[in-house]
């Protein structure tokens, strides 16, 4: 039940996502890479799979466009911009092979690839928090 419950709630989020797209700051973001991880670890529903992680790779799409508070006043070229975004691509990446292999039926694998979403969240934590 819970894991419907979840579901739901990352459906309603992505439903209105799109009105609220460009509203969103960096921390909206995160929240909703964080919820949506959470869908995506709780389920082996190929078709709950699929909605979350298309739900994290929407946020990670914006986030890249965002400035985290750490780095507030930097030029967009800076090196530490570059490197921040270019985390966010690295997790983008891995969205995408997750989703093509939920696509192929892969579940197992796909929930492994999503397993390493943490590892980038932590090194790009330290970096960037």
């Amino acid at each position: 039940m819970k894991i419907k419950a979840v579901a739901m709630l990352s459906l309603t989020l992505l439903m209105l996502s799109p009105l609220a797209a460009q509203a969103r700051d960096l921390g909206d973001d995160m929240d909703a890479l964080a919820a949506n991880y959470s869908a995506v670890m709780k389920t082996d529903d190929p078709a709950t799979l699929q909605h979350a992680l298309n739900g994290m790779h929407d946020a990670a799409l914006d986030a890249r466009n965002g400035t985290p508070p750490k780095l507030k006043g930097q030029p967009a070229d800076s090196a530490q911009m570059k490197d921040f975004r270019q985390g966010i691509t690295d997790l983008i990446g891995q969205i995408e092979q997750a989703q093509a292999l939920v696509q192929k039926g892969d579940i197992k694998q796909a929930k492994a690839v999503a397993a390493q979403f943490k590892q980038t969240e932590k090194v790009n934590h330290a970096k960037f928090r």
